[in-house]
């Protein structure tokens, strides 16, 4: 049995850092890991090929080879998965598909006859022994939650190590949290499900054994959703640092009370973990209330951020406008919480209602929803209507983000990172290709680009002030290139 594995093309979004890998010579800024971990469940003796639209064309000679195409898309991959979906038509192959944009949308499809919706685990021995008797049914879906410690490690031999900036692995699935406009709960419930540690040090040796040494992004729904767990993996991380004298370092995804645990803080930066994720929101409290984002409720938001930098870790922070509480001064707002608490990397992104969320159930009730997501989280467009005036809340969108990029604003968000940020923890390796970027940097950031003189201040002040920082901070400058192309383009 011959299986093509193809993961979509991703727009040109916040997250996809398309204008910062270039820095890197590097063409994406993850691999496919839900792919490369259905392929681990399929026959070892079938014949695998997996294309990501981000690093290589499809070629009609990968659909003429394949007897089976496999799709895995999440809600931004939809005009993507459309296109290729055409394409396998016009070679007669046969389509099943699976992932978030098929587990809560998947009737939007109806060119497509084969899905896989929610979790493979429990679901591919069926879909495996129908496509050896040829009987494929049109939906295969699980009736609970799967057990991840049967989990496989991911296919790694799929792809090359060198297309990619980032490698990922996951440790849990779930979050405990019941946030109104999230999807996670719909698609991975609010129990979290963890591997063992010995299972998750076994995927990161396989990298490890492949010549992977760089970061490594831990892509759970929330890292610390069952904290016993969390620091059990962290202990066992540090053991296998210092055993192995690994140069992998780790970025992740919690929620703000992370900041109340000294002990797991302390944990995740001697492991080697150097950012998180953290959805900080709002700093509107009537807008965390009516969100039901209640672990961000009655805390100093800024208080908080700045103990996570001081412990050693960079927030990477989520913000939202366009809640129903929200007063016409949440834009300024919005400015002045992420430049005081120097949140670097601050994706904004307007309300939007995903599907099967609660926050789409009741806008359907209220006969508010208009309109299917994109999943970009740059869509200045509105999938409901809102209290706010609909063109003040998008025009103030825009004005947001592009403020918060223009480099004035960035640098000095920086240097406010910088002051209170401690690095510590293992220091990690610097590659060729961080040099490369740095190069890179004197030309595009420093003579090329608007704001070439915030770059020099950054440059030299920490350089003086701060040189164990220096390479972070030139890190910081290039991944603010990129924010302010997409920026631009709202």
């Amino acid at each position: 049995m011959k299986l093509l594995l193809i993961s979509p093309q991703t727009p040109d979004t916040f997250w996809s850092f398309k204008h910062a890998v270039r820095f890197v010579s590097r063409k994406a800024s993850m691999a496919p890991l839900g792919l490369l971990t259905v392929a681990a469940m399929l026959p070892p003796e079938w014949e695998l090929k997996l294309v990501d639209l981000n690093v290589a064309r499809l070629k009609d000679n990968d659909l003429r080879w394949a007897d089976y195409v496999l799709i895995g898309a999440m809600i931004v991959h939809k005009d993507s998965v459309r296109e290729i979906v055409r394409r396998c038509t016009a070679h007669g192959k046969t389509v099943i598909a699976g992932g978030p944009l098929f587990t809560t949308g998947h009737e939007a499809f109806p060119e497509i006859r084969h899905f896989v919706l929610g979790e493979a685990e429990e679901l591919m021995p069926q879909v495996v022994e129908d496509l050896r008797n040829g009987r494929l049914q049109a939906v295969y879906q699980g009736s609970h939650r799967p057990d991840i410690t049967r989990t496989p490690a991911p296919r790694w031999d799929l792809i090359k190590f060198k297309h990619y900036v980032t490698m990922s692995v996951q440790f849990s699935r779930g979050c405990p949290f019941d946030c109104e406009f999230c999807d996670i709960i719909v698609m991975n419930g609010r129990t979290p499900r963890t591997k063992t540690p010995a299972q998750l040090i076994a995927e990161l040796e396989g990298l490890q054994s492949r010549g992977w040494n760089d970061m490594v992004f831990i892509v759970d729904d929330n890292f610390i959703g069952n904290k016993a767990r969390t620091k059990a993996l962290l202990q066992a991380l540090i053991e296998w640092r210092q055993r192995t004298k690994t140069q992998i370092g780790f970025l992740t995804e919690a929620s703000v009370n992370l900041a109340d645990d000294a002990e797991l803080c302390s944990l995740m930066v001697a492991a080697g973990f150097k950012k998180v994720f953290v959805g900080i929101e709002t700093p509107s409290v009537a807008a965390l209330e009516e969100c039901h984002k209640l672990q961000n409720r009655n805390r100093d938001l800024v208080s908080a951020v700045q103990t996570l930098q001081r412990a050693g870790l960079e927030v990477m922070g989520g913000f939202i406008v366009g809640f129903d509480s929200d007063q016409p001064d949440i834009f300024k707002r919005q400015f002045e919480f992420i430049q005081r608490s120097g949140v670097t990397t601050a994706m904004v992104g307007l309300l939007t209602a995903l599907p099967q969320t609660r926050l789409w159930q009741r806008l359907k009730r209220e006969g508010r929803l208009e309109a299917d997501s994109s999943g970009n989280n740059l869509d200045a467009s509105l999938n409901f209507q809102p209290k706010l005036n609909r063109e003040y809340l998008q025009t103030g969108y825009r004005e947001l983000v592009k403020k918060l990029y223009e480099p004035k604003h960035y640098y000095q968000r920086i240097r406010t990172f910088l002051k209170t940020h401690h690095p510590t923890g293992p220091r990690l390796r610097l590659s060729r290709a961080d040099l490369n970027a740095f190069v890179k940097s004197l030309w595009v950031l420093g003579v090329w680009h608007r704001g070439r003189t915030g770059y020099w201040r950054l440059f030299l002040g920490t350089l003086i002030r701060r040189p164990r920082q220096f390479p972070h901070a030139i890190e910081l400058a290039i991944l603010g290139y990129h924010f302010r192309r997409v920026a631009k383009s709202l």
